[in-house]
């Protein structure tokens, strides 16, 4: 089996996975939300895109996270967010999240350093708050060099159904690597909890980080969840059984009657 091969098979073999694991929170009523963070180009796209092909779309949001618009920009910054947390049963996945308070807001000067320096304990605090409630979070963010930022950038460039997702703002973000470091650094040391972890993903190799990122997944919104379907009611069991005969009882009329 060659490496593309063995690539195929255990990515279908998590994503199998995936769906069970889906599939027991509908069941069990559970919620899950999964943040996705890191540099231009690194691979969230690629890894959401693997995620939601092996899910029931009734059970799953993805929410791609831009600028606040001027609505959004006069309520507190959380709102917006409050507003895409998932109900039962169902994942929520979020293509940037409100890290950007401490990233781009930061970086970019949108929020001053009084609002971005004290937005780490509101995010910690909405956090906990969320998980005390039931909620299973998990945060990662995928993690490249900028040489590996510049090919796939150039990658884009020269593919024409890729063209469009390199932007201006991409090229400015570069600008400032240093700065968006240091945001990362901190933002990892001082909001990755026990209720919400973060995980970092090597990026450079994008199937290995594909891989990667379902495995850490799965360890973590599948620990304490039964995955296996319950057995049929026997009820239930004894009505298809008599349907397959041909028996009165497999009409639901007919088993009313006394």
């Amino acid at each position: 089996m060659n490496g593309r091969d063995a690539y195929e098979k255990e990515l279908r073999a998590l994503q199998d996975r995936l769906l069970l694991m889906q599939r027991a929170y509908a069941r069990h009523g559970c919620k899950a939300m999964l943040a996705l963070e890191g540099w231009d180009a690194a691979g969230k796209g690629g890894l959401i895109r693997r995620i939601a092909w092996a899910l029931d779309p009734r059970h799953l949001r993805v929410w791609p996270i831009g600028a606040p618009s001027e609505e959004e920009r006069g309520a507190h910054w959380l709102r917006r967010f409050w507003c895409k947390v998932p109900g039962a049963g169902e994942i929520a996945i979020f293509d940037r999240s409100w890290y950007g308070r401490v990233l781009v807001e930061r970086v970019e000067g949108y929020a001053t350093k009084e609002e971005w320096t004290r937005a780490y304990d509101e995010i910690v605090l909405w956090e906990q708050t969320l998980a005390f409630e039931g909620y299973r979070i998990l945060k990662l963010f995928i993690d490249i060099t900028p040489d590996t930022q510049l090919e796939r950038f150039r990658e884009r460039l020269e593919t024409p159904e890729k063209r469009w997702k390199l932007t201006a703002e991409d090229l400015r973000n570069r600008g400032k690597w240093s700065a968006y470091e240091e945001a990362y650094r901190e933002m990892l040391k001082r909001t990755s909890i026990p209720e919400a972890p973060w995980k970092v993903i090597d990026g450079n190799d994008k199937k290995s980080a594909r891989l990667e990122g379902l495995k850490a997944i799965l360890d973590h919104l599948c620990e304490g969840v039964e995955l296996e379907a319950p057995p049929v009611p026997p009820e239930v069991a004894a009505f298809l059984e008599d349907a397959a005969k041909g028996k009165s009882g497999g009409n639901p009329k007919n088993r009313d009657r006394g």
